[in-house]
């Protein structure tokens, strides 16, 4: 991943003010040429610095108003599989390797705590999972946030 210098730095911050504005108005609004913008833009997408527009879509609003996070047990010589098993599941918003004891840490939505169960069960019989436990989130109180670590550098 680069480093952003503060040029990519007012990029973002204009663009998570405002993500669908045209690259000529955001060029003007931050008195860039309209090929600096486009470049810069380029460049952080294809670094995977730029997250798919998609990831602005609230699950709420396409009817999956509970989340919840999944630890997962994966028997170790099936973990390709089980991460393989794991991209096929709609509700399977994201999946992080952390430290400690659990395998795999599963972000996962669904519509109804009964939808919740179909989920972590689709997630337990996912070739290579062994063990899961589900924790339903009762409210978010900090959305996913970027606007800090960009203004603050």
């Amino acid at each position: 991943m680069q480093n952003l210098d503060a040029t990519d730095r007012r990029i973002l911050l204009a663009l998570d003010e405002d993500p669908r504005i045209p690259v000529l108005l955001l060029a003007q609004k931050l008195a860039l040429a309209r090929g600096t913008v486009q470049s810069r833009l380029e460049k952080l997408s294809a670094s995977g610095a730029l997250r798919a527009n998609s990831s602005r879509i609230t699950p709420a609003a396409l009817g999956r108003g509970v989340g919840a996070s999944v630890r997962v047990e994966v028997d170790q010589h099936h973990l390709r599989e089980a991460i393989e098993g794991l991209k096929r599941i709609p509700e399977v918003l994201e999946c992080h390797a952390p430290a400690g004891d659990t395998d795999l840490l599963v972000r996962v939505v669904a519509r109804t705590p009964d939808d919740l169960y179909r989920v972590s069960e689709e997630i337990r019989l996912c070739p290579g999972i062994m063990r899961t436990s589900t924790s339903m989130f009762l409210r978010e109180l900090i959305p996913y946030r970027m606007t800090g670590l960009l203004a603050s550098e």
